[in-house]
């Protein structure tokens, strides 16, 4: 069976990475390199003292790779807004957020399925289920899933994405969906933070800063609202949620490391398994305590639940298994693009006030982002741009001045035969 080579980790239900968002854990596929005009262009400056003009080039597979990424990143962008503005939706009839994220997560079963579906579509080498199974199962040990493993690496991550759904619901409760949205976006500093700090990844000044402008929004959106109670508790909850995410981002690669598409399709089912075993018991307490109460079940909104669970799985989907088809920074920007359509529909939905203190914490929120997307070679990609683009200004003045001092010589050659003549 032909086996995959790129490793992905799974994230949770609200990530970005943007998983990042959705990011590839452990990345194993290979940076691009510079090309071969970047890399033959030293060599030519040293050799004859002049770099030879290449212009920059795509190949058909990067094109296709660029093509697919901006039809995942609005799948990206169409899934996550469409889901955020269901739920708030959704709770104008049932005022239930962890309830519909215990429904929602249920969903997640899926996964695993879905991935078989695929596999037997697409591979050469068929294998049964059970075969296939087995083989995912080599990601959590030479044991494969027991009880064990169970309780020590899959519960953990299935309470955190428990609580970054629920905390993101319920902060949809008590603020607009665009601050929600953008403040969300914060989730991917906090990841480089405590990869920074637990994992020991390489420093980056310019992701220092962005983290800086990440922290900078959050008060300068909270500010835009007067630091009003329902505000800033609604703003506390997506930050908790972001904080969640990052959380479980770092511990699955700490404690897992990375997954193949196949091992990250089955824990992501697991994840679901465990939560009709060990969560559905809170829903029903939730129900009895008149905590999340409704008056009967013809009153829920079944069509608004199931389609935010589809549209979360749709978005969990994309962003997780998107990079077999494209780059995972294309895969990124579509978590930034929904920023923008929750606005559009708050506007006209909503009384949000777009004042300059709002509008500046967006910006500032979504350059941050931007940021944390440079890869780590940026700044090594910056500096032979900029030496091209040096070594080419010097070239044209040479090449004129060149030009014009053999005018006359030309015009003597030409002119002697004649006068010859």
């Amino acid at each position: 069976m032909k086996k995959h080579s790129a490793r992905v980790a799974p994230l949770s239900a609200c990530n970005s990475p943007v998983l990042t968002l959705t990011k590839v854990e452990g990345e194993e596929r290979p940076r691009d390199s510079p090309g071969p005009a970047e890399a033959q262009a030293p060599a030519g400056v040293e050799a004859g003292g002049r770099a030879s003009r290449r212009c920059w080039t795509c190949s058909p597979a990067q094109l296709k790779k660029v093509f697919w990424g901006v039809a995942v990143a609005l799948c990206v962008c169409s899934s996550w807004a469409g889901s955020t503005q269901l739920a708030k939706l959704t709770f104008g009839k049932f005022d239930a957020p962890f309830t519909l994220t215990w429904f929602a997560t249920n969903w997640n079963f899926l996964f695993f399925p879905l991935y078989y579906v695929g596999h037997v579509c697409k591979s050469t080498e068929k294998q049964s289920v059970k075969q296939r199974y087995r083989e995912c199962c080599r990601f959590f040990g030479d044991n494969g899933l027991t009880l064990k493993v169970f309780f020590t690496k899959a519960a953990p991550f299935g309470v955190l994405w428990t609580l970054t759904n629920y905390l993101y619901l319920h902060a949809i409760k008590k603020i607009n969906t665009t601050d929600v949205s953008v403040l969300f976006c914060c989730n991917k500093a906090f990841v480089f933070l405590l990869s920074w700090i637990v994992l020991r990844d390489r420093f980056m000044g310019v992701r220092i800063v962005a983290a800086i402008l990440a922290i900078a929004g959050i008060v300068m959106m909270t500010y835009a609202d007067g630091f009003h109670s329902h505000s800033v508790i609604g703003i506390a909850l997506v930050v908790a949620s972001a904080s969640m995410s990052a959380l479980y981002k770092v511990l699955f690669k700490l404690l897992l490391g990375s997954a193949k598409f196949g091992e990250a399709a089955l824990f992501l089912s697991i994840l679901g398994v465990f939560n009709i075993l060990f969560i559905t018991c809170i829903p029903i307490i939730l129900y009895f305590t008149k905590v999340e109460y409704w008056s009967s079940f013809d009153d829920i909104p079944w069509g608004n639940l199931c389609g935010f669970s589809v549209l979360l799985l749709t978005f969990n989907i994309v962003l997780n298994f998107g990079i077999a088809v494209t780059y995972p920074t294309l895969m990124s920007l579509g978590i930034v693009l929904s920023v923008p359509v929750n606005a559009v529909v708050d506007h006209y939905t909503s009384q949000i006030v777009f004042n300059g203190v709002r509008v500046i914490a967006i910006i500032i929120i979504g350059l941050g982002f931007l940021l944390l997307l440079l890869p780590e070679e940026w700044d090594v990609w910056l500096i032979k741009l900029l030496t091209r683009l040096k070594v080419r200004k010097k070239e044209e003045p040479a090449e004129g001045g060149a030009d014009l001092s053999s005018g006359p010589h030309s015009k003597n050659r030409r002119a002697r035969p004649s006068f010859a003549r």
